[in-house]
This record gives structure tokens, C-alpha cells and sequence, in this order.
């Protein structure tokens, strides 16, 4: 079984975390629609995503396999273990 999830975030705010594959497929397609297609401060550049990779030990945080802004490839990432 996969366990790769993935992080979504416009600008610096986190819209959706820890989606399965399926579901963050969805959630950028929607999200990119929605953007083009309503007026706020947030444009399809502001859309970014993690994906992480299976966990790291019993519990431990997941690893970051990618990223599709250069921002998050920039930084070392650390997920809570909240």
C-alpha cells in the first residue's frame, strides 16, 4: 500500500494536508478551476504543493519526495508529530 500523501497551500497558507494521491488529484483541479474562475487575492501562481513519502519509522514524520514550488525545495521540512 502507497502511503504517499500531499500537502496543498496557496501563498504561505495550507488549504489541504495529508491527501491521498486520488484526492489531492482532485482538490488541484478544483482548486486551479475555482482560481481562474473567481475573483480573489490568490492566482494559480499561489498554488503550491508537498508530496511526501511513506513515514519514516513507527510514527516518525514523512519525507519530502517533491515539491512543486522552489520555495519548499529551498527549506528543510519537518512534519509535527501532532
Amino acid at each position: 500500500m502507497d502511503s504517499t500523501t500531499y500537502h496543498i497551500y496557496a501563498k504561505d497558507k495550507v488549504l489541504y494536508c495529508n491527501l491521498p494521491q486520488e484526492d489531492f488529484e482532485e482538490k488541484w483541479e478544483l482548486l486551479h478551476v475555482m482560481v481562474d474562475l473567481l475573483e480573489s487575492k490568490y492566482s494559480v501562481d499561489d498554488l503550491s504543493y508537498i508530496r511526501l513519502g511513506p513515514k519514516c519509522g513507527v510514527g516518525g514524520p514523512g519525507r519530502v519526495v517533491s515539491a512543486e514550488n522552489d520555495m519548499y525545495n529551498k527549506c528543510e521540512w519537518e512534519e509535527d508529530s501532532y
